[in-house]
C-alpha cells in the first residue's frame, strides 16, 4: 500500500443499509419512548438506577458492553506495520484528534454554555454540559468510521491503521487530555472512576476482541470471520445504544419536557465543532498533499466521534440523568445526519486521479 495510490474509480454508487441511514429516525423513536416509559413509570424508574455495583449502573454496564466489544473485534493489530510505508495520513489524523479537537470542543463549548447560553443556564449545568462536550470531542470515532470512509470512497486499509492508531492512543491520552480540561472548567475530577472506566470500557473489551480475533481467524478463517462472524455482531452494537438511550431519555424525560430548548442549545455547538474540524482536517490534508482516499478517511475520523465511550464515561463520572450524559446523547443525535452531509461534501469535492 502506498499513500499516494491512485483514485479507484467507483463502479456502484455506495450505499448505507436501511438501519443505518435511518439510525437518527430510531434514535428519536428511542428519546420518545424513554421520555413516554420515564413519565409512565414515575418515581418506579429511580429502582433501575439502584441496580449498582462501585457507583456503576448494572444494567447500563451490560449495554455499554454490548456497544464497544463488536467494534474491538475490528481491529487488527497486525495492520499497524504497514504506517512506516505511508507516516503522513496517520502523523495527520493523530494531530487532529489529540493536539487540536479536544481543545477546540472545550473552546466551543466553554464559548457557548458558559459565555453565550448564561441567560439561559445555570452555571452548574453549564458546567456539566461543557464536560459531556469534553468527553466527546476527546473521543475519535472508531467503528462507524469505516462506514463514512466506505461511502466516501476512502482506502479501507488506510482507514484501519488510521482508526487502530486512535483506538490505541486512547488508551493513553482519554485519560490525560479529559482531566486536564475537566480541571479548567473547575470541575472535581474523579480521577479513580475515570481510569476504572477506561479500563472496563476500552482496555478490557480490547483485549477480549483481541484474543476473539486471534482465535477465531486461526480456527475459522479470515474470510468466516470478516464475512460472517463481523457482520453477525454489527447489530447487537447498535441496538445496545438504542436500548441505553431509553433508560437516559426515561431519567432526563421530566427535564426534556420542561425545558426542550435545552436540547437545542446543546446540539448548536456540536454542530459547528463538527464542520469546523472536518474543514480543518479536510484542507490541511490537501495541503501536506494526502490523496484523497487518505484525505476523506482522516477528514470523517476527526469529524465524528466515539460516542460510545463519552457515553460510558459520562454515565459513570456523572450519572445517568446528568447533564454531561444528555450532551453526548444529543452527540449520537446529531451525527449521522452531520456525517451523512459531510460525505456529500467529500465525493463533490473529490480530487486526483
Amino acid at each position: 500500500m502506498a499513500e499516494n495510490a491512485t483514485t479507484a474509480e467507483a463502479t456502484e454508487p455506495k450505499s448505507i443499509s436501511f438501519f443505518d441511514k435511518y439510525l437518527t429516525v430510531w434514535v428519536l423513536i428511542c428519546i420518545m419512548a424513554g421520555i413516554g416509559i420515564g413519565y409512565l413509570m414515575g418515581d418506579s424508574i429511580e429502582m433501575l438506577s439502584s441496580w449498582t455495583l462501585y457507583q456503576v449502573n448494572i444494567p447500563v454496564t451490560i449495554l455499554i458492553w454490548l456497544m464497544i466489544y463488536p467494534m474491538m473485534l475490528q481491529i487488527d493489530f497486525s495492520s499497524l506495520k504497514e504506517i512506516g510505508k505511508a507516516p503522513r495520513g496517520v502523523i495527520w489524523t493523530v494531530i487532529i484528534n489529540w493536539a487540536i479537537k479536544p481543545f477546540s470542543m472545550a473552546l466551543f463549548a466553554w464559548l457557548f454554555f458558559d459565555q453565550l447560553y448564561s441567560a439561559w443556564i445555570t452555571p452548574a449545568l453549564a458546567d456539566e454540559y461543557i464536560a459531556g462536550a469534553i468527553l466527546l470531542g476527546a473521543a475519535p470515532c472508531t467503528a462507524m468510521v469505516f462506514v463514512w470512509s466506505y461511502l466516501s470512497d476512502g482506502d479501507p486499509n488506510y482507514t484501519l491503521i488510521q482508526v487502530s492508531v486512535n483506538d490505541l492512543i486512547i488508551l493513553v491520552a482519554f485519560i490525560p487530555i479529559v482531566g486536564l480540561l475537566l480541571g479548567i472548567t473547575d470541575i472535581t475530577i474523579p480521577y479513580q472512576t475515570l481510569v476504572l472506566s477506561v479500563a472496563a470500557f476500552v482496555v478490557v473489551p480490547l483485549i477480549a476482541g483481541y484474543i476473539t480475533h486471534n482465535v477465531l481467524i486461526r480456527s475459522k478463517g479470515r474470510e468466516w470471520y470478516k464475512n460472517r462472524f463481523l457482520p453477525a455482531f454489527k447489530p447487537v452494537s447498535i441496538t445496545a445504544l438504542l436500548v441505553t438511550l431509553v433508560l437516559l431519555f426515561a431519567y432526563q424525560g421530566e427535564q426534556i419536557v420542561s425545558q426542550p430548548l435545552n436540547i437545542v442549545l446543546i446540539a448548536i455547538p456540536l454542530v459547528i465543532q463538527t464542520y469546523f474540524i472536518f474543514a480543518l482536517a479536510w484542507y490541511g490534508g490537501r495541503f501536506i498533499n494526502l490523496p484523497y482516499r487518505v484525505c476523506a478517511p482522516a477528514s470523517m475520523i476527526g469529524a465524528s466521534n466515539f460516542f460510545e465511550l463519552a457515553v460510558a464515561v459520562a454515565i459513570a463520572l456523572f450519572g445517568l440523568n446528568s447533564g454531561a450524559a444528555l450532551v453526548t446523547v444529543v452527540g449520537v443525535l446529531i451525527e449521522v445526519p452531520i456525517m451523512l452531509s459531510l460525505v456529500r461534501v467529500a465525493r463533490n469535492r473529490r480530487y486526483g486521479s
